[in-house]
């Protein structure tokens, strides 16, 4: 007696193959500590302020806009600090150069916006904790929003534009990175 072929076909949806967003730097490293080139220059820290280059890949699907934030929840301030904030990067983008973060030098992709950080104006701030206090951390983070823009502009204070990416994210990847005051 022969047996049965059975036959079983699956179908897997493609976002079971689909990759995760990533992040990386060749500047910055996990857990490792940011190298003084990035540091700031101001309130008793000496660096010299650039910003890392960043990179990232396998944005979701219906990603059409990025947008870039690096914040430090160990600042002594009660709600953190901003250290960055750039959005409304276009949907091909895939990284930033070292130095984007100066907004003089024209280094990010048109219509970008880089907001105001904790220090009062637009662009990269670098690391500078508190002398004597530990090491910080520093989460850089890509977000892939839904939309084409956020309409908000260079004046937008940190926390307005995080509520922003908040309500259109599709997917987030992150680098804590750490400084700390010799």
């Amino acid at each position: 007696m022969k047996k049965p072929v059975v036959a079983v076909c699956l179908f897997l949806p493609l976002a079971a193959f689909a990759q995760k967003l990533l992040i990386d730097s060749p500047d910055i490293k996990p857990a490792r500590p940011i190298p003084e080139v990035h540091v700031f220059n101001g309130f008793g820290c000496e660096g010299a302020n650039l910003s890392p280059t960043l990179n990232w890949k396998h944005p979701p699907r219906g990603t059409r806009s990025f947008a870039v934030t690096v914040y430090d929840p160990d600042a002594p301030t009660g709600s953190g600090w901003w250290h960055w904030v750039v959005f409304n990067l276009p949907a091909d983008t895939r990284g930033l150069e070292a130095g984007a973060g100066d907004p003089a030098n024209g280094k990010i992709p048109a219509g970008a916006v880089q907001s105001r950080t904790d220090f009062g104006k637009p662009g990269w701030g670098g690391p500078c904790p508190p002398k004597g206090d530990k090491p910080h951390r520093y989460v850089f983070t890509v977000h892939a929003l839904k939309v084409e823009k956020l309409d908000l502009d260079e004046n937008a204070p940190a926390a307005m534009v995080g509520f922003m990416i908040n309500a259109n994210e599709l997917a987030r990847a992150s680098i804590t990175a750490r400084h700390g005051r010799k």
